[in-house]
């Protein structure tokens, strides 16, 4: 007998009229606002100017969705294609299914295209948004909860899932709630990144490099409790596989990058200044820039203070003449 657990909501979408509210769809949308709202955040902080996430998240945004959907369908294409199935539900986003590789890499595209368009530097673009990517994946995983999907092996823990739904295969009974592991797991990871960025400057990029390893530190364990229908490779899972390959090749990026091109940058928005306000359309200066104008200054200083002198010794010069001329 349990004597707690995590209850499933009755169904997950609510009709007002004839239009449907699905806890699925909220769940993204809620989180895409919670990225943007963060990464302007971040972004201003840096030195940008407010509304640029937003602007490249236009583009950003699409592309993730699509990139996602097409993961997912690729890689679990039998619940489209295969006898019997629908291949039109393979449109029906809002029933859930959304592959966060797919969506980060081709999300990645859109935000370089909207970049492009704006001259501002990617990498200095991931950094600002990573930590909000984090927290929006935490509170879209609530999504598979109204859906009752992508559980953990069954438990009988305090905090164990409760499934309702017998439909699409599931048995009910009490499960891991991994939407759950996972989703505090994001937030960690959010965090982890705003405290590693302000210790130690992170930049180009390597702000993003540490959110993608550590989330696929969280998710290679996740996945391996999970026990819906997956591909599988040498006996685990096709998105164990993916969490190894990209964790690797995240920490080689931060190896490499903070060797080759240390720092921060110091400019990542042309027109910009460090408050993120407007500079009437100038660039801010860098600090060589700033270290040559200051030379400049201090050379006109220096020949100020010489000619300054001569002056001085020309005058006392031209008394002593005088003194003399009395004198004769």
């Amino acid at each position: 007998m349990e004597l707690a657990f995590i209850p499933s909501p009755s169904r997950g979408v609510l009709y007002l009229g004839p239009i449907p509210l699905r806890g699925y769809a909220f769940c993204i949308i809620i989180g895409v606002f919670v990225a943007v709202w963060l990464g302007n955040k971040r972004w201003i902080a840096r030195g940008g100017r407010a509304g640029t996430v937003a602007d490249i998240a236009v583009w950003a945004v699409p592309f993730g969705l699509v990139g996602g959907r097409l993961y997912h369908v690729i890689t679990d294409y039998e619940l489209y294609f295969s006898e019997g199935r629908d291949w039109v539900d393979a449109f029906k986003i809002w029933e859930g299914g959304l592959g966060i590789w797919g969506a980060i890499a081709l999300g990645a595209l859109g935000a370089w295209i909207g970049c492009r368009r704006r001259g501002i530097p990617m990498p200095a673009y991931a950094d600002a948004v990573a930590p909000g990517i984090a927290f929006a994946q935490a509170i879209g995983r609530w999504g598979n909860w109204f859906n009752q999907e992508l559980y953990g092996k069954p438990t009988d823990l305090p905090w164990a899932l409760e499934i309702t739904s017998s439909s699409d295969g599931r048995v009910p009974g009490t499960y891991h709630p991994t939407f759950l592991y996972e989703s505090l797991w994001c937030i960690g990871v959010a965090l982890l990144v705003i405290w590693a960025d302000r210790r130690f400057r992170l930049g180009h990029g390597r702000a993003f490099a540490l959110y993608v390893a550590a989330y696929c530190a969280g998710r290679g364990w996740i996945e391996y409790m999970r026990v819906d229908d997956a591909h599988h490779i040498l006996g685990v899972r096709l998105n164990v596989w993916t969490a190894i390959l990209v964790f690797l090749l995240a920490v080689t990026y931060l190896v490499v990058s903070s060797k080759k091109r240390p720092g921060r940058e110091d400019v990542v928005e042309p027109g910009a200044d460090a408050s993120g306000g407007e500079t009437d359309g100038a660039e801010p200066a860098d600090a060589a820039d700033k270290a040559e104008r200051a030379e400049d200054a201090g050379a006109d200083d220096e020949a100020a203070d010489k000619a300054g002198a001569d002056a001085t010794a020309d005058a006392d010069a031209a008394g002593d003449e005088a003194r003399s001329g009395k004198k004769a």
